[in-house]
């Protein structure tokens, strides 16, 4: 499976890989036979604790894999949060929302995650390859470096026994940092990171050009716009109407929201019982975002075009997309604020909605309650 991430950025594009790995593990993990694996875990907290030495294989899933004791063999991890603290004599594999090494490894690290670490006085005898939102490495890596990412750091303490092949939107190398080979800038940069319990991902990074990007970033939201609209026009009016009136408290759920929900996914994802609940919520929950953004830029669109005494549901759906496209291009950050803030609106714009809906449908099914609880009925 090749997933295109360049497009949305390391950051969004990482985290809908993520998540697309680890619900395709789940279901793998309950038939552990069928894995390569000498020894599978799952749980909501996996560990390998100080003293402890898994022989052979290990895959291991769970909302935190820590890895303190000895694995003689490969680790491969799928989790929420991964650590190596401790001794893999083989490879690493992780896919997580956080990984992070700090131990030794006698092999390579394959890593893909939200963010990845390599700590100071950590040691990679063979390669790392990673693609992550945010990456640094502040240990040692015998051999090459393969590093994708939104933000990549190289901190003082970092040491690569070969080269350093990166594509970042910024590339920091503190003073001390030491390469021994070569480093150097590919915007065609791509990965083959090992899918645990999936029989591996092609992660792909292919160098799209922006305006291609916009284009189709554009055509997307387009197409879900155009379905909202169709399938519950009267629905999407009320979002605007809310959004509009009430900008503020929208404003302040969808933060509240776009804070809260994953922290309650998260912490549903640390019970065994709740991980597949808490994978399909966090996939219902990216979906939601993106309708939120449509909306919020339908009402944008909306409210242009009211300012200049005009009315049009699909020119106000063009427009705020127009406008969401043209932002996604400023320069200097400016444009990821208002596209921020126009998600806030949305996003709380619907939430609210949905709550109110929610609450009308309520009392319209709850049974009706006598007034006069004395009166006697009548013949």
């Amino acid at each position: 499976m090749t997933h295109n991430v360049r497009q949305m950025g390391y950051r969004l594009g990482v985290l809908l890989v993520v998540l697309l790995v680890v619900a395709g593990s789940v279901p793998t993990l309950a038939f552990a036979q069928e894995t390569n694996a000498d020894e599978t875990r799952a749980g909501g907290i996996v560990r390998i604790g100080p003293g402890e030495t898994v022989t052979g294989d290990l895959d291991a899933t769970g909302g935190t894999v820590l890895v303190s004791g000895t694995v003689d063999g490969d680790l491969e991890a799928v989790g929420g949060t991964v650590v190596v603290s401790g001794t893999v004599t083989g490879d690493v594999t992780a896919v997580a929302g956080s990984v992070t090494i700090e131990g030794d490894v006698g092999g390579s690290v394959d890593a893909l995650g939200g963010s990845v670490v390599v700590r100071d006085g950590a040691r990679i005898d063979g390669s790392l390859e990673a693609a992550a939102g945010a990456i640094r490495l502040d240990g040692e890596v015998v051999g090459n470096a393969r590093l994708g990412g939104d933000e990549v750091a190289l901190g003082p303490t970092a040491v690569v026994g070969g080269n350093v092949e990166y594509d970042a939107e910024t590339f920091d190398v503190a003073p001390g940092a030491s390469v021994a080979g070569t480093t150097t800038q590919n915007d065609d940069l791509s990965f083959d990171v090992g899918s645990p319990f999936a029989g591996g991902v092609d992660f792909a990074v292919p160098a799209i050009p922006p305006i291609v990007a916009v284009a189709y970033g554009f055509l997307a939201n387009l197409l879900l716009g155009a379905v909202v609209l169709l399938v519950a026009p009267r629905f999407a009016e009320q979002v605007v109407e809310v959004g509009t009136s009430r900008a503020v408290q929208s404003g302040g759920v969808g933060l509240l929201t776009l804070v809260g929900v994953p922290i309650v996914l998260v912490i549903l994802l640390l019970t065994i019982v709740g991980i597949p609940l808490s994978l399909l919520g966090f996939v219902v929950f990216g979906f939601t975002l993106w309708v939120g953004q449509v909306l919020g830029a339908y009402l944008v669109g909306t409210k242009a075009l009211d300012m200049a005494d005009s009315s049009s549901r699909w020119g106000a759906l063009v427009l705020g997309l127009l406008v969401l496209a043209v932002l996604g291009v400023l320069p200097f950050g400016l444009g990821g604020i208002v596209s921020f803030v126009i998600l806030l609106l949305g996003l709380g714009a619907l939430a609210l909605v949905l709550y109110e809906r929610s609450r009308g449908d309520r009392r319209r099914s709850a049974p009706a309650v006598d007034d006069d609880p004395g009166r006697r009925p009548t013949a």
